[in-house]
């Protein structure tokens, strides 16, 4: 049996929804491929940290039996998503002139590019609704007849409303802003140490995955978006452990899908990041395969993500590298209609893929083909489509 650790990104919604979404993306596997996949119903854990369910896949004779654990981290999120608009006005510029005085913005840049600009683009659009709000809020009280001191007080008090507002509309697509810059927040938050919930959750996913030994055929942990360095971080906490992990031959594999991995390194305070990122870089007991996406803006994939955080770089065939086009996963019509939705894009690898010999995630995840196979076929970093 087959079990994979799944880690989503920074997302409040139930651990439901992704289940919702794999099943449905392997029937659309199921019909494009040949392949049978079936998914069980979930199953919520006692414990409250994880959602599992049984997959299955069959093709040509052969049965691959899957064990799929989602680790719930939702809960954490909707403590910090959304945030009121106090803690961000607060806590936002303390946390950008941070940055700049640590010089983290001008190697961000370089190393992230468009996910730089996304960044800096949300929150360059909460500045703007805020002088906005502020405006619009002196703009009504003007109009209104009372005394100077009067007008003076109700300003603020009006923009905080409109600024609610504001926040509320933008909160999902197209925008994403409040998603973003509380995401943000999490991020350097989770690096400085001050977010200790996360930690805490971390502790028990760890000791799931490494007593996954000895009973699972291989162990494949999958990180996706911000989970990307989360992942590397419970496997790190499973070595702590357990030193002798990963040696007694159960092959372990760690997948990071639309990482941003630096977004974090590259934070002057986030030694315990990557420390971890040193490790599981160095520890060839561990199979790593990086999934990137050049069209994807919201990860972080110009090049191994070691060089990117200022480490030393990996040999050439530590980590390998599958480059997934966009063209393979959905048609140019609807690339057209999606291109600027860039949360649907970043999920798009979750998804079926149209093109036959393209990477499919649930085909990846219910085929035949071992995962820890499939990377050492890779070895040094590989290219399917551009």
């Amino acid at each position: 049996m087959r079990q994979v650790f799944y880690l989503p990104g920074f997302d409040p919604r139930e651990p439901e929804t992704y289940w919702g979404l794999f099943r449905r993306e392997s029937r659309i596997t199921s019909d494009r491929r040949g392949i049978r996949i079936a998914v069980s119903e979930p199953v919520r854990a006692g414990d409250g940290i994880s959602l599992d369910w049984d997959v299955t896949g069959a093709i040509d004779g052969a049965t691959t039996q899957v064990r799929y654990s989602l680790l719930r981290w939702d809960d954490i999120v909707r403590a910090r998503f959304p945030r009121t608009n106090l803690r961000r006005l607060v806590e936002v510029p303390a946390l950008w002139w941070r940055l700049w005085r640590s010089g983290y913005l001008k190697v961000f840049r370089r190393e992230a590019r468009r996910f730089h600009r996304v960044i800096l683009g949300v929150h360059g659009l909460y500045l703007a609704f805020v002088v906005l709000s502020l405006a619009l809020a002196a703009g009504l009280v003007s109009l209104a007849p009372l005394p100077g001191l009067a007008q003076t007080a109700l300003v603020p008090l009006l923009a905080y409303a409109i600024l609610g507002l504001v926040m509320h509309v933008t909160r999902g697509k197209p925008l994403y802003v409040a998603h973003l810059v509380d995401d943000t927040a999490f991020t350097h938050e989770h690096a400085s140490g001050r977010e200790q919930a996360m930690h805490r959750r971390l502790d028990p996913w760890a000791e799931r995955i490494r007593a996954a030994e000895g009973h699972a055929s291989e162990i494949v942990v999958i990180g996706h978006s911000s989970s990307s360095f989360l992942a590397l971080e419970a496997l790190d906490r499973a070595l702590a452990q357990d030193p002798g992990f990963g040696s007694r031959g159960t092959p372990v594999t760690l997948v990071t899908i639309g990482s941003v991995i630096p977004w974090i390194t590259l934070d002057a305070r986030a030694e315990r990041a990557r420390a971890a990122l040193s490790r599981i870089g160095a520890e060839t007991r561990f199979g790593w395969l990086d999934i990137r996406a050049k069209w994807d803006w919201l990860s972080i994939h110009l090049r191994d993500p070691l060089s990117a955080s200022g480490l030393t770089a990996p040999p050439p065939d530590r980590i390998g590298v599958l480059r997934v086009s966009i063209a393979d996963l959905i048609e140019p019509e609807i690339v057209a209609r999606r291109r600027w939705n860039l949360f649907r894009m970043h999920f798009q690898l979750l998804m079926s893929s149209r093109a036959p010999g393209a990477f499919d995630y649930a085909a990846f995840v219910a085929g035949p083909e071992p995962v820890h196979e499939a990377v050492a076929r890779l070895g040094a970093p590989a290219k399917v489509g551009a």
